[in-house]
């Protein structure tokens, strides 16, 4: 059978190779891909982004299943336009999507239904916002409400940085719609983890956890970013956390979406932080993480494709996943001037081979003349297994080091936590 997996990241790419592995797919249709995924055997990239020509095309190529990877179009709302033309989706409704699209609505969810966050106020309009800043102190966030890429929060470690953001967002307008309101937030301390699950509207079945490196440059300083490198699983996720998480945070939102007229279907990503075995939400995605999922489904030994048609046709709680006991980290390799300006069309060269313990997923890449080149700011995201943390930390890296092109940039230290406590 055909299925086609809306997005062109490394997330995407890593979603299309693994499900390409079933034995029951055909092939995998990618919309619109990129230069990794035009490579990749059992895919093919489809130029099509418009949502409503996406419909048009699942229709008339007969794909039996969409998988929706980026956050802009759940926001749209593809999810509830393939459903009204008959069309199987896997992803949340774009009521549902709010949990991400608007930071108010996700905070305001988490109120209603007692799920454990930081306090935090909304504002449209700067004035009250600095009032705000001014009564509260540094350090403290400060967030775009829309989708901003993952470039929309601002941890403030003194109060001119937060007036510098709240101005940049509300006045300046520099995340565009994005920044119509922004939420500032209590600063929390910890340590992140991500904790992803696929949801059937009732039940949910829980991926390997892992943890993100959001910020540009090594010892987590620089600017947030997209996300710089990842690893898989997060030692700091406990089996007593893990059986709280989900009773605490997952479930909760499950019950509480439901509660509203809204039974959830998808992917459902926390953001937590974790504080003396006590998690609370910084975030919610209503997608995979992207770098996450690439060390995670590289990790993933059970048929993904199985697990999310379980997942669309509400059977996740006869289903399972099995994961392959080797952690996993990948690195991600940045173009020229990201995140800010990054600078496209040079032309990358050293890829490594695939080999069992070893995947570079592409994200922002294009072909040109059959040759691979830049063409966003995370360009690579070079994924290793290892029989410890270490292991595939270097595995990764002597991979990375074969890689080039003008101006790469990448973090020197992805899963330094976790090998400094020799996990």
């Amino acid at each position: 059978m055909k299925l086609l997996v809306i997005g062109s990241g490394g997330r995407e790419h890593a979603i299309a190779w693994r499900l390409a592995q079933s034995p029951r797919v055909q092939k995998v249709f990618v919309a619109p891909g990129n230069g990794g995924t035009a490579r990749e055997n059992g895919l093919e990239n489809v130029a099509i982004s418009e949502t409503g020509k996406l419909a048009e095309f699942a229709l008339a190529e007969g794909v039996y299943l969409t998988v929706v990877g980026p956050e802009a179009p759940l926001a749209e709302g593809v999810v509830d336009l393939f459903r009204s033309k008959g069309l199987r989706i896997f992803g949340p409704t774009r009521a549902c999507a709010q949990l991400e699209s608007s930071k108010q609505f996700a905070k305001e969810f988490m109120t209603r239904h007692r799920i454990p966050t930081a306090a935090f106020a909304s504002f449209d309009e700067a004035r009250p916002a600095h009032d705000y800043v001014e009564a509260r102190g540094a350090p403290i966030v400060v967030k775009a409400d829309g989708l901003a890429a993952g470039k929309g929060v601002i941890v403030a470690t003194n109060k001119g940085e937060a007036h510098r953001a709240i101005d940049q967002i509300l006045v300046e307008r520099a995340m565009g719609a994005a920044g119509s309101r922004v939420v500032i937030e209590e600063f929390l301390e910890g340590e992140e983890a991500s904790f992803i699950v696929l949801a059937d509207g009732e039940h949910v079945l829980p991926l390997a956890t892992s943890q993100d490196h959001k910020r540009l440059r090594d010892g987590d300083q620089g600017p947030n970013t997209g996300g710089m490198g990842a690893y898989s699983p997060a030692p700091v996720v406990t089996p007593e956390l893990h059986a709280r998480v989900v009773r605490e945070v997952i479930q909760p939102v499950l019950d509480g979406m439901a509660e509203e007229g809204h039974p959830y279907s998808g992917f459902l990503y926390a953001g937590l932080m974790i504080n003396a075995g006590n998690p609370r939400v910084l975030e919610f995605n209503c997608r995979l993480g992207d770098p996450e999922t690439q060390p995670i489904f590289l990790r993933l030994k059970s048929d993904l494709f199985e697990l999310i048609e379980g997942a669309v046709e509400g059977k996740l709680d006869r289903l399972k996943a099995d994961w392959d006991r080797r952690p996993a980290l990948g690195v991600v390799i940045a173009a020229a001037g990201y995140p800010d300006s990054p600078r496209k069309g040079d032309p990358v060269t050293g890829l490594p081979a695939p080999e069992e313990d070893l995947r570079v997923f592409h994200s922002g890449t294009a072909l040109k003349d059959g040759a691979c080149v830049t063409s966003g700011g995370r360009v690579l995201c070079v994924t290793a297994l290892g029989d410890t943390i270490k292991m595939a930390q270097r595995r990764a890296y002597e991979a990375v080091e074969r890689v080039r092109f003008d101006g790469m940039q990448y973090r020197h230290d992805i899963g330094f936590r976790a090998v400094a406590a020799k996990r």
